[in-house]
């Protein structure tokens, strides 16, 4: 590409916006310049000419406005040419003020139409951005003009060597103008190869993030499945453990799976914090409630170690707030674990203070406080570091993946608030975090646990037909066919209702996941279907009434999300079923996104047998209220 194609395409269109926004600059300098100097040309002729210069800066914004707007972007075609003569008619223009005042100002009105050549000619350049073209339709007619200098000075009686010199001048100043419109070219010509660069590694950098990010959720996905089977089987061998000994082999293996499901959480957050995709909540909720549920879930641990744990300042924080519940959660559990890890012996202190801002909120400040090793300054300037420990043998001794105060830091962030530290070696550390968060409105108690009487209304409400029409969802599955229960009609009585199983469909393209929900179902009475896809499932919903769905959010063929939607759709049986989204996904907006399709609750992944079944019950409780109440 030529130095002049090069110039059309990168510089010219981006030096006419740029005149474009200088517009008032001009219009500002044009009625200086006719105010200042109307005592010496006439009110009259300095009025005329002010509004022939507003005129003509009009007549520029309307020939290059598809310049400014973006869709032109080369001085081609007929409006190249046009806009070349405007560009020219309003540079003369503007310097051909300087005729008159040399004609009729004298020596002095030259002085100053020199004056004001020069610093129209010197704008021009800048403006011109560097583009030769530009810069040849507004400095050369300017140029032209101040050039009649040596011959207004002669005509005036100058001697010939101050002519000589004044010519010189001009000459001189010529030439510094081509070269600082070279100079501004190469800038911007530099500017714009740096941020066409610049662009080139920012769309690498955010699809190689991308990449990541699918990469991470895609194997988050997929080890979720196995620890999953993990905690659930190890769930169901505690049950049958018979000896000391087996209940601590199980106890092993239940750790080991929660390890590995705090480490993916960790990382996946993480991911996000670093992706930009990380974002807080805002309901309201219960503060007080929060911080002594969470306080009281580290007793046990506190007491196995020989620490003490207490809580200071708790009847100071107010009840309903507004802000991010589980983050928040989430970040007290992190502090409170990095306390517990680092402290053999002594306590580990909550110390919670509250008070009202001046906007009516509730400044929030809790020092969680350990009377461990303590941290030395250079262990302190690295304590937020991503996968740091900031130690040898850490990783070895306690464990971690170094991700818990670095994503607590930047959660809190977040939020609107801080997370500091103050550590002296020997003599444990205090981590502070500083939170603001609007008074919120005061909520329902939440439903009571699942009861026969709520089954039972469940039960009522669905006139349900026989499990045994429905057929096999899946011929590679041997159990996707559940036993028929015992039919009974509408006669039966309230106690018979109360004691019929629910009926659960399991959508999942993992055996694996099917079977840990299966398992974890035994302590339920209930009858299990299952479908390997959102296909069979809707095939399964045609054939047989439910009173609960489990559906995994990625599956081949037909997603969680569409087959709710389509089930919500088709107006069939099930079409106000509970939906509960079992799904590895958490991020805000993928919950969102669940909640939209119809989906009532999700869980996540990995399973855990306490929070699949408190789901259940969560929904059922939610269902049975819906039915009193259409009842009533």
């Amino acid at each position: 590409m030529t130095q002049a194609a090069a110039d059309a395409l990168t510089i010219w269109a981006p030096a006419i916006r740029q005149r474009r926004k200088a517009m008032l600059q001009r219009i500002v300098m044009g009625a200086a310049t006719a105010l200042v100097f109307s005592p010496m040309l006439g009110w009259r002729f300095s009025a005329i000419w002010l509004v022939l210069y507003v005129l003509i800066q009009c007549l520029e914004v309307e020939v290059f406005r598809p310049v400014v707007a973006g869709k032109v972007a080369e001085p081609v075609g007929w409006r190249g040419f046009y806009g070349d003569l405007v560009l020219m008619l309003n540079a003369g223009f503007f310097g051909l003020i300087a005729v008159p005042l040399w004609i009729l100002g004298g020596a002095m009105g030259g002085v100053a139409a020199s004056v004001l050549l020069s610093a129209g000619m010197i704008n021009s350049v800048i403006m011109s951005g560097g583009s030769m073209r530009i810069f040849a339709c507004t400095v050369l007619p300017q140029l032209a003009i101040f050039a009649l200098t040596p011959l207004f000075m002669a005509q005036l009686g100058a001697p010939p060597h101050i002519v000589t010199a004044v010519a010189v001048a001009i000459l001189t100043y010529t030439a510094f103008c081509l070269n600082t419109r070279r100079h501004l070219f190469r800038a911007n010509r530099a500017e714009t190869a740096a941020r066409i660069e610049a662009d080139r590694k920012r769309s690498e950098a955010e699809a190689a993030m991308a990449s990541r990010g699918a990469f991470l959720a895609a194997v988050a996905h997929d080890l979720r499945t196995p620890i999953s089977a993990i905690l659930t089987g190890a769930d169901e061998l505690e049950r049958d453990g018979k000896t000391g000994s087996a209940r601590q082999q199980v106890a092993l293996i239940t750790d080991a799976g929660l390890m590995m499901k705090a480490l993916l959480d960790d990382l996946l957050d993480h991911a996000r914090l670093d992706a930009g995709r990380m974002s807080v909540d805002s309901r309201d909720f219960d503060l007080r409630l929060l911080v002594s549920q969470t306080a009281r879930l580290w007793q046990a641990p506190s007491r196995a170690k020989g620490l003490r744990l207490r809580m200071e300042g708790a009847r100071f924080l107010p009840r309903m707030v507004r802000g991010d519940a589980m983050r928040l959660r989430q970040v007290l559990n992190n502090l409170i674990s990095n306390a517990m890890k680092f402290t053999d012996q002594g306590a580990i202190t909550l110390r919670l203070q509250s008070w009202p801002d001046e906007h009516g909120a509730h400044v929030l400040l809790i020092d969680i406080e350990d009377t461990g090793p303590g941290m030395t300054a250079a262990q302190l300037r690295r304590l937020f570091n991503a996968f740091d420990q900031t130690a040898d043998g850490v990783a070895a001794r306690f464990g971690g993946s170094g991700l818990g105060l670095s994503i607590s830091r930047d959660l809190i962030e977040l939020m609107g608030g801080r997370l500091t530290v103050r550590s002296t070696p020997g003599q444990g550390s205090i981590f502070t975090l500083s939170l603001s968060l609007p008074r919120g409105a005061a909520v329902e108690a939440p439903p009571a646990s699942l009861t026969p009487e709520a089954r039972a209304t469940i039960t009522r409400t669905l006139a349900r037909p026989a499990m045994s029409d429905l057929p096999a969802v899946s011929q590679a599955e041997a159990d996707a066919v559940p036993p028929a229960p015992t039919p009974h009609d509408a006669s039966s009585s309230d106690d018979d209702l109360s004691a019929a199983p629910l009926r659960v469909l399991v959508v999942d393209d993992h055996a694996i996941n099917r079977r840990a929900i299966q398992l974890i179902l035994q302590s339920v009475d209930c009858e299990i279907a299952m479908a390997e896809d959102g296909l069979a499932a809707l095939e399964a919903c045609k054939r047989a009434e439910f009173d609960v769905i489990f559906m995994d959010v990625r599956m081949p063929e037909l997603d969680g999300r569409e087959t709710t939607r389509r089930l919500r759709a088709s107006g069939g049986l099930n079409a106000a079923v509970p939906v509960i989204a079992v799904t590895a996904d958490t991020a805000p907006e993928d919950i969102a996104a669940c909640t939209a399709a119809g989906m009532n609750y999700f869980v996540s992944k990995p399973l855990t047998p306490g929070a699949l079944l408190g789901a259940l019950s969560q929904v059922l409780n939610e269902a049975a209220d819906a039915a009193e109440s259409a009842a009533a």
